[in-house]
């Protein structure tokens, strides 16, 4: 009889189990050393939870909004490529799960399921687009007008890749797309090709890196205004300084993050700078978090920080390798029971309710001798 599912490690230890090789190592590995990829994990626990009591927790409401739209607790989908090779339903059950718990999906730009097939197979689910500007601007129009007529509410703009970041593990296994899989919304685009082939030295996707633009600055935000009525969400800031600049430059989000640990290692857990920039930010913009994620304790540290809610990338992934749509709805499930329980014991009955003072790192604590 198989072991219940009772964390989200148990989905993790499944699908490492489970999955080819070159499909487990890069959804899994992480930039050079990994070292970035271990702390973002790790950090959460400097953290420390200073809870309150005798608190009326009876009746919890979890659920806050995002860009205008509410979602049921504050725990969402983050943009990971390629998701069939980690499920055949790929993207598409992964957006059918953020549907069914009533939460926000964001597609890569590296899927292998289309647009439009994430608006028919999803309908009602919150979905944003992940974008990257290439350096033949068409395709990226190309790809918003796209996102526009199949009802995505955001652009998240990625802007820490002007080029891959060096990841071993691909490398080594010179990645590839199993034969059977293509990336989907680059088929009838005046591009390369929508298959990724392994390339002689390192990873197959090093072809797609070349055609990104690595000449960006912060006047291409302009660029893509000029081009979409959505909002922009930037995805990658790590400063307090880029944060500034993202706000001046009139984004309506921006998500403190660092690839999964995947572009630049020894950077800093993302939980750990999520303080200085929202203080930095002021409200002026909404702020969220990904990297590192596992727990639903994890979930309300990002929020007594400041966050609006968290992204999740590789648990979902995992979930999806587990049995499709209901293992991701499973892993989005379990968050959702530890983040209640986690307000609860903290003392919180709403969202609103948390508060600063329910956090300390570490290093505030005296010394033993």
């Amino acid at each position: 009889m198989a072991e219940p599912m009772v964390c989200v490690d148990d989905f993790e230890r499944f699908a490492f189990q489970v999955l080819p090789r070159n499909a487990l190592d890069y959804y899994r590995s992480g930039a050079n050393d990994q070292s970035t990829l271990k702390d973002n994990v790790a950090a959460f626990k400097r953290w420390k939870l200073a809870p309150r009591v005798l608190r009326d927790v009876s009746c919890l409401d979890l659920s806050t909004t995002i860009l205008g739209h509410q979602i049921s607790f504050p725990v969402c989908v983050a943009a990971t490529a390629m998701q069939c090779m980690a499920h055949p339903h790929g993207e598409v059950a992964t957006a059918q799960a953020a549907q069914t718990m009533g939460t926000a999906f964001t597609l890569s730009t590296f899927a292998t399921s289309t647009l439009e097939g994430i608006a028919e197979d999803a309908p009602q689910v919150l979905r944003f687009f992940q974008l990257f500007i290439y350096k033949n601007r068409d395709i990226t129009r190309q790809l918003v007008r796209r996102a526009e007529r199949a009802g995505f509410s955001a652009v998240c703009l990625t802007v820490d890749v002007p080029c891959f970041g060096k990841r071993l593990a691909d490398d080594r296994n010179k990645f590839k797309l199993p034969p059977h899989l293509k990336l989907a919304n680059f088929e009838g685009i005046d591009f390369k090709s929508s298959g990724v082939g392994s390339a002689k030295e390192g990873s197959g996707l090093d072809e797609y890196g070349a055609s990104l633009d690595p000449s960006l600055t912060w006047k291409d935000i302009d660029f893509l205004k000029s081009i979409t009525n959505l909002p922009i969400i930037l995805k990658g800031i790590l400063t307090a300084e880029d944060a500034l600049l993202a706000v001046d430059a009139g984004v309506a989000a921006i998500i403190v993050s660092n690839h999964g640990a995947r572009q630049l290692d020894t950077v800093p857990a993302t939980i750990d700078v999520l303080p200085e920039i929202v203080a930095a930010v002021k409200d002026r913009c909404e702020v969220y978090m990904d990297g590192g994620v596992r727990l639903g304790t994890d979930v309300f540290k990002a929020l007594v920080l400041g966050a609006k809610a968290v992204f999740i990338g590789r648990p979902a992934l995992y979930g999806l390798t587990y049995n499709g749509a209901k293992g991701v709805e499973s892993v989005l499930r379990l968050l959702q029971r530890e983040f209640a329980s986690a307000m609860a014991l903290s003392g919180c009955a709403s969202v609103s309710d948390i508060q600063p003072c329910m956090l300390r790192h570490q290093t505030t604590f005296p010394a033993k001798l």
